[in-house]
């Protein structure tokens, strides 16, 4: 470990040039770059879940190919792969950078075009700004910029410009697609219509993308590199723009974003991080992201592990949230996209099992969102499913860590309440069972309390699927509402695998109680034969988890059956 000089932890900076002068530690991806380079077409896309780096994947590239930063070369890229085989288009661009995050969605087309066309006129204007030792013309075309409303001619401008000083430009675009995220977001008919009219046919963004392929046809603009989150708008601008390639689900590039285990590591003895002090399985909440069937090596979400460490050095050990908060995003915009029955009955569906077969496309519109293969894809892309293994011609898609697994638990509670008027939860109440179950080792009140507000009153869609699966989910979302507990899923205990386990918080320490249940259910006509069954199947996996190594040095384990029968009884049968 390296306690002599430990590095910054670059927790929510995106700035290459920062993080290279500011003693930060900085993950090396540059041989990426060589690779990307190499690629014959030189118009590319790549795709990336939230928060997994693309923003300082962008601005490497832009230290590295624009030429206002040959002279920091060395400084910039001495000791990483680059500066040791740099490539033929080192620091040879004049590199003009947009990104399309924070447009104006909410207030009508007319808005939205002057947004749009603004957020066009800054970027060209900083990119003139930026490079007017090359260009002597450039501040006469700043002052002409200004004093003309926004609209997209500015770019002929600069293009023209480039090409008198014979300048080739690349043109990196950040956040391509965000706009339509936003709409996805609002759910709404009218927000699918506004989108229509800003993409397909004449749209104003069309027209943006139009005028870049325009000046690759004129060898203005040479290269050209694309980030987003997921590839709506991508089939909707194909006409538009169909010089690019979607790299996304390339073998070769599966860990240019996020970290590999053995990055990790590395992370740990550069900025001082203590093993010893880690009293989770990082792996089980952070890791497990592959982006195609044959990669070898699962990625972490680099902001999740990053959030992670900097509390841990921060405070130690002791800090109140495990998982990065900036996941409340993404469950907003999950919420938005089981609106429909059918993408509910996908999502209850892979909730329950954990998985899904399915294809991935690699593009689509957005007024596809709502069949089957199109849905799950988008999870996909938006980092709540991963790839486990192939499947005939399909993919065994599954939750890839512990920190989207409860994105999922939470959006099953927040739909089933705001799908019925009768499900009235006190949630402060719920916090003082578990608090029971914590210190005094009773679970009654718990399982009495969600049993009669919540599982008696659910509606008849989800009545459909009450079973022993869809209770388990339930009761993992509603002991999620204290966190002095990390419940665990299908607990593999070799052998076999426990229901639930809770687990106590590393941060709470004073927990007295930990638990393992097992869920059984039984229709409301079940015959006492049939009950006495499911009791004595229950009791014997009990007594197997007890016996199991992975329970032996863990004190104050309780281990419960509880058996549901139709949606408003229940039984408890405490063992050991």
């Amino acid at each position: 470990m390296n306690t002599q000089n430990p590095k910054r932890l670059p927790y929510g900076n995106a700035d290459f040039k920062k993080i290279r002068t500011n003693n930060f530690v900085y993950v090396d991806k540059t041989r990426f770059i060589e690779t990307l380079e190499r690629e014959s077409n030189s118009s590319q896309i790549f795709i990336r879940p939230r928060r997994f780096g693309k923003s300082l994947l962008l601005s490497t590239l832009t230290y590295y190919y624009d030429i206002n930063y040959a002279d920091e070369f060395e400084r910039l890229f001495g000791d990483l792969y680059l500066g040791r085989r740099p490539t033929p288009q080192k620091n040879s661009y004049a590199v003009m950078n947009f990104d399309f995050s924070g447009l104006n969605t909410g207030n009508g087309a007319d808005e939205f075009i002057f947004s749009f066309c603004n957020n066009i006129r800054n970027s060209v204007r900083l990119f003139l700004d930026d490079h007017k030792n090359i260009f002597p013309e450039a501040k006469e075309i700043i002052r002409q910029i200004n004093a003309e409303p926004p609209n997209l001619g500015v770019l002929d401008w600069a293009f023209s410009v480039a090409k008198s000083a014979k300048l080739p430009v690349f043109v990196i675009i950040d956040e391509y697609n965000h706009f339509a995220n936003d709409l996805i977001a609002m759910g709404t008919i009218k927000g699918n219509d506004f989108y229509k009219k800003m993409v397909k046919a004449n749209g104003i963004v069309r027209d943006f993308y139009e005028r870049i392929k325009s000046a690759t046809t004129f060898s203005i603009v040479n290269r050209t590199f694309i980030t987003g989150i997921s590839p709506v708008m991508l089939d909707d601008l194909i006409s538009g723009f169909n010089i690019v390639s979607n790299l996304t689900l390339d073998l070769q590039y599966n860990e240019m974003l996020g970290f590999t285990s053995a990055e990790v590591t590395r992370l740990m003895s550069e900025t001082g991080v203590d093993a010893d002090q880690i009293t989770i399985d990082m792996e089980h909440y952070y890791n497990g992201y592959r982006f195609h069937a044959k990669a070898v090596n699962k990625v972490y979400n680099s902001s999740m592990i990053l959030y992670f460490f900097s509390q841990l050095l921060k405070t130690g050990n002791i800090f109140t949230n495990l998982i990065d908060p900036n996941l409340s995003m993404d469950s907003s915009r999950l919420k938005r996209l089981v609106q429909n029955d059918s993408n509910r009955e996908i999502l209850v569906k892979i909730i329950k099992e954990g998985s899904i077969i399915s294809k991935i496309l690699e593009k689509f519109s957005m007024d596809q969102l709502n069949d089957d293969s199109y849905f799950v894809s988008l999870l996909f892309y938006m980092g709540l499913l991963t790839i486990k293994e192939p499947s005939l011609n399909k993919l065994h898609l599954v939750i890839p860590n512990y920190s989207i697994q409860r994105v999922y638990w939470e959006q099953i509670r927040l739909l089933i309440e705001s799908n019925s008027r009768l499900i009235k939860m006190n949630t402060d109440l719920i916090e003082e069972m578990i608090d029971a179950m914590a210190m005094e080792g009773t679970i009654d009140g718990f399982i009495d309390y969600v049993s009669k507000n919540a599982f008696s009153k659910l509606s008849d869609f989800d009545l459909q699927r009450f079973d022993e699966k869809y209770i388990k989910v339930l009761l993992l979302a509603y002991l999620l509402l204290n966190d002095i507990y990390i419940p665990m899923s299908e607990y593999e205990t070799v052998p076999g695998r426990a229901d639930i386990f809770l687990q106590r918080n590393p941060n709470v320490p004073q927990v007295q109680y930990e638990w393992v249940l097992e869920v059984k259910y039984c229709k409301t006509n079940a015959k006492k034969t049939e009950i006495a069954q499911k009791r004595k199947e229950g009791l014997a996996q009990l007594n197997q988890y007890a016996h199991s190594q992975r329970f032996k040095d863990r004190p104050n384990l309780k281990f419960v059956l509880i058996i549901f029968i139709g949606k408003d009884k229940y039984e408890i049968v405490k063992s050991l």
